[in-house]
């Protein structure tokens, strides 16, 4: 893919209510959706991120009721719960290992990332949650455009009762449920991208 093609995609990438409810997706390809989300940028590679795929209609329809009725939560071929955890120090060892290991960064080093997430977050629950946030978001982000690079539809929702997601799901208190994200074949009637704010309103230089 060119960088004009990336260009192309992400013109005329849109945010679809209207999904085919016949189309189904294979595990294969709902987890190379995840391979590509989890190559998102994260604050000292946390990776503090995970991806509940509600496929089942059980599932869905469970979901759907958390998200306010939205159709599109059971009629795209999966709807994606991004979830964000709050960094854990005592993980980021294990997820730096790898790095290590490929010789690229010091093992002398991890120990200063370790204290450096507990200071940062380990007694601020509101900077733990942004970055919760923040981490889910890039992640989603990179799975709408690898949707998109695949001739799939996204949906991004924030309409739901984030209380009731969690309870209905099993996330653990450390974990937010950030945003769903339907993912399918679109269905015809989906608006084109709408209009964005001029470069005048939105860049500033310094």
């Amino acid at each position: 893919m060119t960088a004009t093609d990336i260009a192309t995609l992400l013109e005329g990438r849109v945010s679809a209510n209207l999904f085919d409810p016949a189309a189904r997706l294979a595990a294969a390809e709902v987890e190379e959706l995840v391979h590509l989300a989890t190559r998102a940028p994260s604050a000292y590679n946390l990776q503090n991120w995970r991806f509940v795929a509600v496929t089942s209609p059980e599932a869905k329809a469970r979901l759907r009721e958390a998200a306010y009725g939205q159709a599109k939560v059971s009629e795209a071929a999966v709807t994606f719960i991004v979830v964000g955890s709050h960094p854990d120090a005592a993980t980021l060892g294990a997820r730096l290992r790898p790095s290590v290991e490929a010789g690229f960064m010091p093992a002398d080093m991890v120990g200063g990332w370790v204290d450096a997430v507990a200071a940062a977050y380990g007694d601020n629950p509101l900077a733990a949650r942004d970055e919760a946030v923040r981490s889910a978001t890039l992640a989603a982000s990179f799975m709408m455009v690898a949707a998109a690079a695949r001739g799939l539809a996204s949906g991004p929702m924030v309409g739901f009762d984030p209380a009731r997601v969690a309870a209905e799901f099993g996330l653990a208190e450390s974990e937010v449920p950030v945003m769903l994200l339907a993912v399918g074949r679109a269905a015809p009637g989906n608006w084109p991208q709408k209009p964005r704010r001029p470069l005048r309103e939105v860049l500033s230089h310094a």
